[in-house]
C-alpha cells in the first residue's frame, strides 16, 4: 500500500482526478481494503450515480434503482465510464454506465429512472427511523479496515450497535471530483452506501481469518435524499454454504430514503505467499 502512496496523492482532496470527457483517475483516497491496488467500490458507486445522473438529464424523472455488478478486482488507477441508455420512454427510462479500466469491464451498473408525480397526499414510510444523528457518538470502527478510502470516512455509532447489527452514520469531506465542488445529495451519500458491509462486520479481516468482498450492490430510492451523512441500519447474514448478504435500510438527517443489499462470497482468507 505504501508505495502507492505519494505526498501529492495524500494531499488530493477528491477520491478521483477527471481527465477530460469520459476519462478519470483513482487517487489513493478511493483505495479498497481488500487490495492495495484496487478502489473501493463506495466511491466508485458515488462516480458512476454522478454519470447516471447527468445522462440526457430529465427535470421530471429520477434514479429510483441502481443495480451494480462488480465482474472482478476494480484496478486503481485511470479508467472510463461509458453511459447509455437501453430501454428510452416517456415515463420510464432504463439506463446503463460501464467502468473500463485495462481493457475489460470491471463495474457494470444499470437503472431505472422513473418519472416523478405529486404524491405527497399518500406519503407513507414503514422502515423504522434510525436513532438521530445528534444521539449517536464518535465511533472508529471502521478504522479496523485498510485502504485509502476507509481512512476519509468518519463514523458516528448508536447504542444499538453490535457487530452484525449496524447502527451508524458515516461522511465524508472529501469530493467527488477533483475542482473543489461537492455533487449532489445523491452522489455523495451513495458513495458511501458500499460501507455498509463493513459498518456491521461479524468477522475482523485478519489473517487466518474470513474474507467476505460483496460481488453486487443493489440500491433502491423511495425518495431523493438530503444532506451530507449516510445513516446505516444494517443486518449482515452468513449462510453455511460460503453465501452471505448485508441489507441496509439507508437514512439521511430526515429519515429512511432507501435500501440496499450486498450478496457476499464468504471464504478464507488467502496465505500471503
Amino acid at each position: 500500500m505504501v508505495d502507492l502512496i505519494t505526498l501529492t496523492a495524500l494531499e488530493a482532496s477528491s477520491y478521483y482526478n477527471h481527465l477530460g470527457g469520459d476519462r478519470y483517475e483513482s487517487t489513493v483516497h478511493a483505495q479498497g481494503a481488500w487490495n492495495p491496488h484496487e478502489q473501493h467500490m463506495a466511491p466508485v458507486a458515488g462516480l458512476m450515480v454522478q454519470a447516471l445522473e447527468q445522462f440526457q438529464h430529465r427535470d421530471d424523472m429520477r434514479l429510483a434503482r441502481i443495480n451494480f455488478d462488480i465482474l472482478g478486482l476494480i484496478p486503481a488507477g485511470e479508467f472510463s465510464l461509458k453511459t447509455t441508455l437501453l430501454r428510452p420512454g416517456k415515463t420510464i427510462e432504463l439506463l446503463q454506465t460501464e467502468l473500463l479500466a485495462q481493457g475489460r469491464p470491471a463495474v457494470r451498473a444499470t437503472a431505472w429512472r422513473l418519472q416523478k408525480n405529486d404524491t405527497t397526499a399518500i406519503e407513507f414510510y414503514e422502515d423504522e427511523p434510525l436513532g438521530s444523528l445528534e444521539d449517536s457518538v464518535p465511533w472508529d470502527g471502521m478504522g479496523r479496515w485498510p485502504g485509502g478510502f476507509i481512512q476519509t470516512l468518519e463514523g458516528r455509532s448508536l447504542p444499538e450497535h453490535r457487530a452484525g447489527h449496524g447502527r451508524a452514520w458515516l461522511h465524508s469531506p472529501y469530493t467527488m471530483l477533483d475542482g473543489g465542488e461537492h455533487a449532489s445529495a445523491l452522489v455523495r451519500l451513495i458513495g458511501l452506501v458500499d460501507s455498509a458491509n463493513g459498518v456491521a462486520a461479524r468477522m475482523e479481516p485478519e489473517p487466518g481469518g474470513w474474507m467476505y468482498p460483496n460481488v453486487d450492490l443493489s440500491i433502491h430510492l423511495y425518495r431523493d435524499p438530503v444532506g451530507e451523512w449516510l445513516g446505516l441500519a444494517t443486518h449482515v447474514t452468513i449462510g453455511s454454504d460460503g453465501i452471505g448478504l448485508t441489507s441496509s435500510v439507508l437514512h439521511d438527517v430526515n429519515g429512511p430514503f432507501g435500501r440496499s443489499e450486498q450478496i457476499l462470497t464468504v471464504r478464507p482468507i488467502p496465505h500471503a505467499q
